[in-house]
C-alpha cells in the first residue's frame, strides 16, 4: 500500500507514477478532498477538475473523479489546462479544484494541487494533512472502492479564460511585437495561442514565434523548468537569431513566466515584480504589495516610490496567498517568477504577469534591456544550494564571522552587511542543502560577498 506522507507535502501531492501515485491513490484523495471540505464547514456540490499534458493526467483525473462522485459531489471536468486557468475556473464558477500537474517536474512525475472555493490554496495548515489522512485510511480499506453515482459535466474554459486575462490588461493599442515563446511542450503551448494569438479571440499587435508548443508530457526538448538556466538557451538563442523583442518562457503547468530581452539576457523575476507593482499601484493607489524575502531590495524601495506599501513575507506560495489575503493586497511576487493578483482571486498566474510586461513594454519606445534596467537596481547572485551535514552547523559560523552584520530570522537568516548588501541562508526543508542569496550595490561586491560566504559554508 502507498505512504501517502511521501507524496502528500506541504502544498501539494507530486510523485512518480506508478509506483508513487496511481489511479488508486487518487481516487482515495479524491474522496478524502471532499470529506475534508465537509469536515472545514463546506458543502461543496460539485469539485472542478483540470489536467496537464502528460500523459497520465486524465487517467488520474477519472480516478479522483470517481473518488469525488463516491463522496456525493458532481465534478466539472474542463479536461487540458494550465494551473492558473483550473484556478480561474475555481474563481469564476466558486468551486473547489483539482489540478492534476507536477509542474517542472520530470516526466516520470505527477501531482495534484487542491484549492478551495474561490482558488483558495489547499497546504498542510489548511487541510491537507486531514487529506492524506483520511485518503491513507480509505486505501487500507478494502470495502471503500464502490463507486457512487457519476456526475461528471465536461466543460470548456479556455475562451473565458482568455477573455477574463483580456479585460484585465489591454494590450491593444500597444506597438507591434515580435515575442518567442517557449512553452516547453508545456501548457503555454495551449494557453498562450488563446490569451496572446488570434485563437480564439482578435489579433493582437503581437507576433508570436512558438517554440516547443507540442504539448509533450516527456519533454523532448528540455525540461520545462525555466528557473534552471540550462533550459533558458534555446529561447535566448532563438530571440538573438531572429531579432525579437521579447521572449517569454513558461513551466510546465505554465504557472510560472520567465522573461528575457532582446539581446537574450534573462530580466530578473524582482525586476518583473517592481514592473508589474508599479502598474498594479497605479491602479490601486496606496496598495499593499507582498514580496517575499529573497527579491531584490529594489522590489521595496519601486514600491514606496509609487505610492505603496510593501510587505515582506517567508518564500512559498502559501506564506504569499496568506500574506495576500489578511492585507487584501493588490499583488504579490517572488523570485521563483510566482506572481500573485487581487483581481485573480489572489492567485498565481504567469500569464497575466507576461501581459503587464507586454503591455508596458509594448507603450513605449525603448528596447527591453533599457526598460527594464530601471527595475534591476543592484547584482545577485541567484540562488546558490551547498549540500551540509548539518546546516544549523554551518549557519551559526556564518553568523560568527560576520558579528557586525544586522540580522532577522523571518526565513532563514538574512544579513544586512553594509550599504545595499545582504545575503540569506536558509536550510532546505526536504534535503540536507543550505540555499545562500547574495546581493550587492555592484557585481564586484556581491561576487566577494558571495564567495566569502560559500568558503564558509563549503569549507
Amino acid at each position: 500500500m502507498a505512504d501517502l506522507s511521501q507524496i502528500i507535502k506541504a502544498y501539494d501531492v507530486r510523485g512518480i507514477v506508478p509506483d508513487q501515485f496511481n489511479e488508486s491513490v487518487a481516487r482515495a484523495i479524491g474522496t478524502a478532498f471532499v470529506e475534508m471540505l465537509r469536515e472545514s464547514g463546506d458543502e461543496p456540490d460539485r469539485i472542478v477538475i483540470g489536467h496537464d499534458m502528460r500523459e497520465s493526467g486524465p487517467g488520474l483525473a477519472a480516478a479522483f473523479a470517481r473518488g469525488v462522485n463516491s463522496a456525493g459531489a458532481g465534478v466539472v471536468n474542463i479536461g487540458l489546462a494550465s494551473t492558473d486557468q483550473l484556478y480561474y475556473a475555481s474563481g469564476s464558477l466558486n468551486l473547489p479544484g483539482a489540478m492534476f500537474t507536477a509542474s517542472h517536474n520530470p516526466a516520470q512525475y505527477n501531482g495534484i494541487k487542491l484549492c478551495r472555493t474561490g482558488a483558495r490554496p489547499v497546504g498542510q495548515d489548511s487541510g491537507l494533512v486531514i487529506v492524506r489522512q483520511r485518503a491513507q485510511e480509505l486505501l487500507a480499506d478494502l470495502n471503500a472502492e464502490a463507486d457512487g453515482v457519476s456526475r461528471v459535466e465536461q466543460r470548456d474554459l479556455l475562451k473565458d479564460y482568455a477573455e477574463h486575462l483580456r479585460s484585465l490588461v489591454d494590450l491593444s493599442g500597444i506597438r507591434p511585437l515580435k515575442v518567442i515563446v517557449d512553452a516547453g511542450n508545456g501548457m503555454g503551448g495551449y494557453t498562450v495561442p488563446a490569451v496572446l494569438g488570434d485563437q480564439v479571440l482578435p489579433a493582437l499587435p503581437l507576433e508570436i514565434v512558438p517554440l516547443f508548443f507540442e504539448l509533450d508530457g516527456s519533454f523532448p526538448n528540455h525540461e520545462a523548468n525555466p528557473l534552471d538556466p540550462k533550459n533558458l538557451v534555446d529561447l535566448q538563442n532563438a530571440v538573438r537569431e531572429q531579432g525579437a523583442d521579447i521572449g517569454l518562457a513558461f513551466d510546465g503547468d505554465a504557472d510560472r513566466c520567465f522573461v528575457v530581452d532582446e539581446n537574450g539576457d534573462p530580466v530578473s523575476p524582482s525586476a518583473i515584480t517592481a514592473l508589474v507593482a508599479a502598474r498594479e499601484l497605479a491602479k490601486f493607489p496606496g496598495g499593499t504589495i507582498i514580496h517575499n524575502l529573497i527579491t531584490s531590495a529594489a522590489v521595496p524601495e519601486i514600491i514606496i516610490e509609487n505610492g505603496g506599501k510593501p510587505v515582506r513575507s517567508r518564500v512559498g506560495h502559501s506564506f504569499i496567498k496568506a500574506e495576500m489575503a489578511q492585507t487584501n493586497a493588490v499583488f504579490g511576487g517572488e523570485h521563483s517568477a510566482h506572481y500573485y493578483f487581487r483581481d485573480f482571486w489572489f492567485a498565481d498566474t504567469g500569464m497575466l504577469a507576461a501581459m503587464h510586461v507586454l503591455a508596458a513594454f509594448g507603450s513605449q519606445p525603448l528596447p527591453l534591456s533599457e526598460f527594464a534596467a530601471e527595475y534591476e537596481r543592484y547584482s545577485a547572485s541567484g540562488e546558490i544550494n551547498s549540500t551540509v551535514a548539518n546546516a544549523s552547523a554551518k549557519i551559526a559560523e556564518v553568523r560568527a564571522a560576520f558579528p557586525d552584520a544586522s540580522v532577522d530570522e523571518l526565513d532563514g537568516m538574512t544579513f544586512q552587511v553594509g550599504e545595499g548588501a545582504w545575503f540569506n541562508l536558509r536550510a532546505s526543508n526536504t534535503e540536507p542543502l543550505l540555499r545562500l542569496n547574495v546581493e550587492a550595490p555592484d557585481p564586484e561586491r556581491m561576487a566577494a560577498l558571495r564567495d566569502e560566504v560559500l568558503a564558509i559554508v563549503r569549507g
